[in-house]
């Protein structure tokens, strides 16, 4: 299927949890929240990655890479 617009949007993780606890889950609930709004916007999922990234020092936290297209 070809769409003709794409955006791409970048859900992280929370940084206490990964401060305190050294890492914490994704918000599951702030992910479905996201795709459920950009959906009602005519979005659909294309593609979707979870990456690693650097969090200051010592910390790394994961974020949801999400491509949407319209």
């Amino acid at each position: 299927m070809a769409f003709k617009e794409y955006k791409v949007i970048a859900i992280t993780e929370g940084a206490l949890g990964t401060l305190f606890l050294g890492a914490s889950g994704m918000p599951l609930q702030k992910v479905e929240a996201t795709l459920n709004k950009e959906a009602s916007e005519g979005w659909q999922m294309v593609f979707q990655v979870i990456e690693n990234r650097r969090f200051w020092l010592f910390w790394s936290r994961e974020t949801v890479i999400v491509t949407l297209g319209r």
